[in-house]
């Protein structure tokens, strides 16, 4: 079961629209000119990684799997572009039959890349590739922008848990896959039930200021709170009085009161005071949380202080100041003519302004240093050298149509752990700078 099943936002039964017109009208135009059947390699990356950003974070893999299988043009969807004359009758009747009969590779999710870094290669015909274009591109730029500023995050945090509760600051739709790119990055929970439900990541929340407003007292609120959740909830103390509140939660729970959150104020300053307060009390086992608009920089400022969790929101799915990655989805290779077996021709744009691309079908390999860490990310559209032919970076996604490379987010969240750890440590520095390490062509 998903969420498709109760109704839920989460789940689309088609993704054959989340494209561009120009996408039809290309298709059109190369069904009448005869072009439509040239196999053809399309490949997606980015020129330059987000500014001050040393790498990035490969995700929506597994989300891009699932809308190419969905790519269907319903009768619903076909009477819609007939109705408007997006397409003529031949390409609405060639639509119908739409089914993407090709081969996808790329980075597995949780992977790194940098710039130039051949995220997603996709073959098959011009017709049946050109059409992905769009809904290929929203789904890793969003979700790889949010994974980017999770694992930024995840670092800060140093190991201390991360709550992703973003939810209100954004689309409902966009506001769960942002939730699973989180949970790529480093993120261990989240506040979105539809996340958890469509995605499996651990959910957790208690109460908000409301329900401490609801209440004659705050006493009266915690002792419902903890009369319903247990002695190891969370309590929000801020409403009022902090030390009041705290005094006032370990007399209403006692000293196993899971958890305390602190949603205002001087952080740093607070949060040690209200360490010493409970440890005083007697509380040593109770955690403290802090919330309100923390970003990565905020998170590393609270190094010092005596926390054990951060809840996130607005900041982790805006992609903390970047929302997007800059990913574009080009035409790389072509074959000479529509027959079979027909070689391959290296195709590029020729353009001013930093948009020049690098034609060819092209793989991408890590090579290691002495001791073990990444040093290059070696790109080639050749023979691939013997030294780097372990150390090749894409996977086969789907084959001939099928998709044979989905796996469990988990595999994708431990992934990622590995491939940050392997880059050098100024990978992990917040300070503006160059991409870590070097894209070399060969």
């Amino acid at each position: 079961m998903n969420g498709g099943d109760l109704g839920l936002p989460v789940d689309v039964p088609s993704t054959a629209l989340f494209t561009d017109q120009y996408e039809l009208t290309m298709l059109q135009a190369a069904l009448r000119g005869g072009t439509a059947d040239r196999r053809s390699v399309f490949e997606v990356f980015t020129r330059r990684l987000p500014p001050g950003r040393r790498y990035g974070v490969v995700a929506g893999t597994g989300r891009v799997l699932d809308a190419v299988e969905n790519f269907r043009f319903d009768p619903a969807v076909l009477a819609f572009l007939r109705e408007r004359d997006i397409v003529d009758e031949r390409t609405a009747d060639w639509l119908a039959d739409y089914r993407f009969r090709g081969s996808v590779w790329g980075y597995p999710e949780g992977e790194v890349y940098f710039p130039g870094s051949p995220i997603l290669r996709v073959e098959g015909s011009f017709a049946e590739c050109v059409l992905l274009e769009t809904v290929v591109l929203s789904i890793l730029n969003h979700d790889s922008a949010i994974a980017a500023a999770a694992s930024r995050m995840s670092a800060a945090a140093g190991g201390r848990g991360l709550i992703e509760m973003g939810a209100r600051r954004a689309h409902e739709l966009a506001a769960v896959a942002a939730s699973r790119a989180a949970y790529i990055g480093g993120f261990q929970s989240t506040s979105d039930l539809a996340a958890g439900f469509r995605y499996g990541i651990p959910t957790v929340g208690t109460s908000a200021h409301a329900f401490t407003l609801l209440h004659d007292t705050e006493r009266d609120a915690f002792q419902a709170q903890v009369a319903s959740l247990g002695r190891g909830t969370t309590l929000l103390v801020d409403t009022y009085d902090v030390a009041e509140a705290v005094r006032t939660a370990v007399e209403v729970a006692g000293t196993e009161l899971g958890a305390v959150r602190i949603d205002s104020g001087d952080l740093l300053l607070v949060a040690h005071r209200v360490r010493q307060q409970l440890d005083e009390l007697g509380a040593k086992d109770t955690r403290i949380v802090v919330t309100s608009d923390l970003d990565e920089y905020a998170i590393a400022s609270l190094a010092a202080a005596p926390v054990d969790a951060y809840g996130v929101g607005t900041q982790l799915v805006t992609g903390s100041g970047h929302p997007t990655c800059s990913m574009v989805y080009k035409l790389v290779a072509r074959a000479e003519s529509a027959d079979e077996g027909a070689p391959l021709v290296p195709v590029a744009k020729k353009s001013l302004g930093g948009k020049l691309s690098v034609g060819g079908r092209k793989w991408a390999a890590r090579r290691l240093d002495a001791e073990g860490a990444a040093e290059a990310e070696v790109i080639g559209t050749g023979p691939v050298p013997p030294e780097l032919a372990d150390r090749q970076l894409l996977v086969e996604l789907v084959r001939h149509g099928e998709v044979v490379g989905r796996e469990p987010l988990d595999t994708a969240r431990d992934r990622h752990t590995r491939a940050r750890a392997a880059l050098p440590m100024s990978a992990l520095q917040l300070s503006r700078g160059e991409p870590v390490i070097a894209t070399e062509y060969v």
